[in-house]
């Protein structure tokens, strides 16, 4: 079987005993791994593997022909996306009025939390909107070619290192708005396929994660992407969560209204909500 997600330590964690071939039954897995923008596009060009790892934001593309499986995707609390600026005096959502914003894809969680977030809390809302991979935000932000840009991944644990001051947490305001967990990344299969079975390999290989940390550690750290071990378990412990074994009703009523919120501002396709949970 045909899968991609990307090298972060939650993906290689949640997929390593199915990647190594620890999980009875289960197909052997032909591996890509690529950045969400990537699977994203993929997803909605119907190309690319039969099961991907693509953000909550984009199902409204892809619902008619991939199913939203409900386990192994990141959800969950205390880990949303961060609005970062080189300046530590500026405070206040205002200071982002007319300026340029980095966003590592229009087609992100991330991007629509920040939108949702800025059409509340900015004065005229912000400028330029410029896509850049995420590796690359933060440095841009530093060096002064942008003025704030909103970041996704370990960087919650390493923009310190980079000078930066936050702004403002996409995931904190999410919550306290909605009192719902952040939806981030989902898993979909096409709907030819078992989404039964798929979604029940997936569980072992969370669960065979979860009571057999250390047999991971290998294949982690080899796609950390010069992470140190620290951040990668932080990482892990952050992203991977009850919500990664099993969405549940919180987790489809989170990702129904980011849906719903984003279809009204206009940011994407309004979703046929019934197709989440089939």
């Amino acid at each position: 079987m045909k899968i991609a997600y990307s090298p972060c330590p939650n993906d290689t964690f949640v997929f390593h005993a199915w990647a190594h071939g620890r999980i009875d039954g289960a197909p052997p897995l032909e591996v890509t791994y690529a950045d969400i923008d990537k699977t994203n596009h993929w997803a909605a060009e119907r190309s690319g593997p039969e099961v991907m790892k693509i953000s909550y934001a984009a199902l409204p593309w892809v619902l008619d022909d991939y199913t939203l499986l409900p386990c192994g995707g990141a959800l969950g609390r205390g880990c949303g996306p961060l609005v970062l600026t080189k300046d530590s005096s500026e405070r206040g959502p205002a200071v982002l009025s007319g300026r340029k914003v980095a966003v590592p894809s229009e087609r992100s969680t991330a991007y629509l939390l920040f939108r949702l977030w800025a059409a509340q809390q900015v004065p005229g809302g912000v400028g330029e909107i410029v896509v850049m991979p995420f590796h690359e935000i933060m440095p841009a932000v530093r060096d002064g070619r942008i003025d704030a840009g909103l970041v996704i991944h370990e960087a919650r644990f390493t923009y310190q290192q980079y000078g930066l001051t936050m702004l403002a947490d996409m995931g904190s305001w999410w919550e306290a708005d909605t009192g719902l967990p952040i939806p981030l990344g989902a898993i979909i299969a096409r709907r030819s396929l078992d989404a039964s079975a798929i979604a029940g390999w997936i569980r072992q290989s969370v669960d065979y994660a979860w009571k057999h940390p250390e047999a991971s550690q290998s294949y982690v750290m080899e796609h950390a992407q010069e992470m140190s071990r620290e951040v990668a378990q932080a990482h892990i412990d952050l992203y991977v969560n009850e919500f990664t074994a099993d969405l549940g009703d919180s987790g489809y009523e989170a990702v129904e209204s980011l849906l719903v919120r984003a279809a009204d501002e206009g940011l994407v396709p309004k979703a046929d909500l019934a197709l989440l949970r089939r």
